[in-house]
């Protein structure tokens, strides 16, 4: 398993993140730190719900056409970028057994990662199953390369870097393929606001609780004193954008101490921080961005009802 991002490494990102976000007016949070052990087992939690349809809508589209993207790519290496616990991923894996060769799974999480691989390389004996810890928005230069990749960007993750953002990690990453790989993107699509809204503040509150992990997990590692009950949970649709936020609105006044950071920060009541965005897109936005990025958009796919999609883009222009 290669290393490219460390402890400490992870550590220092935090505190500057953090930092930087609760500094900031209105203040934020990245939504990369929801992503401890428990707030991994309450994302997976939020996957099975009935109202968050991305996770059922993006295996759909991988069920029904993965022969076809095996086809299209005739992929040697399937690099998955933020790669899990590698669930839809083996819906790939079976369909490129004809040619794949290499399994590249990359994620932040060194020791979750290992588990995940080990499992895959169980499962196909014949397959080099090559793990990566790896920051996928600041390592793409490092990652292995190899014959016709596959490079794959699942669970519509694009979405939650803002839209300058995107497009400098699509563009990093087209600097980083070769003429013959192939990338596969999932992403969400615009769709009634009350289904969006429904699917990131769910009857349950699983999502709440969700959403104050992340204070949890600065409190743990920064020596800071949230109290993550003195947050509402809101997600609200930004129409104009066509994104979801995420929200933790401060039930009253409140002077949080970060330890870690020798920091104060004040919150008046109601005041709100925003701890992600989750983009929803249209084919036509899609096109545009990879086009920006030097990308062509090859397939289109959707579930039956049209709720996520698939997109198959290949370097150069359309």
């Amino acid at each position: 398993m290669d290393r490219f991002l460390t402890a400490d490494d992870l550590a220092k990102t935090l505190r500057r993140d953090v930092r930087e976000g609760l500094e900031n007016d209105p203040k934020t949070l990245p939504p990369k730190w929801f992503y401890d052990e428990r707030g991994s087992e309450l994302f997976e939690e939020i996957t099975r719900l009935e109202e968050y349809y991305p996770t059922r809508r993006e295996r759909e589209i991988l069920a029904a056409r993965a022969p076809e993207i095996a086809a299209a790519t005739g992929a040697r290496t399937l690099l998955e970028l933020g790669a899990g616990s590698g669930e839809k991923t083996r819906l790939l894996l079976d369909a490129l057994r004809g040619t794949l060769r290499a399994y590249v799974p990359v994620d932040v999480s060194g020791d979750f990662l290992e588990g995940a691989a080990a499992r895959i390389a169980a499962e196909h004996p014949a397959l080099d199953v090559h793990p990566v810890v790896a920051d996928y928005e600041q390592h793409l230069h490092l990652l292995p390369g190899g014959e016709r990749r596959l490079v794959a960007f699942l669970g519509g993750t694009i979405g939650n870097m803002a839209p300058a953002g995107r497009i400098g990690f699509l563009s990093g990453l087209r600097a980083a393929m070769g003429p013959d790989d192939a990338l596969l993107l999932g992403a969400d699509l615009v769709k009634d606001e009350r289904r969006l809204v429904a699917a990131y503040d769910d009857a349950a509150g699983v999502t709440a609780e969700f959403n104050r992990n992340v204070l949890r997990v600065i409190n743990r590692e920064l020596d800071a004193d949230f109290a993550p009950g003195a947050y509402e949970h809101t997600a609200v649709w930004n129409a104009s954008e066509e994104w979801i936020e995420m929200r933790l609105r401060s039930t009253r006044s409140q002077t949080v101490r970060v330890g870690g950071l020798d920091l104060e920060v004040a919150f008046a009541a109601g005041e709100e921080m925003r701890t992600e965005i989750s983009a929803k897109f249209r084919r036509e936005r899609l096109a545009s961005e990879l086009e920006a990025a030097g990308l062509a958009l090859a397939e289109f796919w959707t579930d039956a009802a049209g709720d996520f999609s698939l997109s198959l883009a290949r370097p150069g222009a359309a």
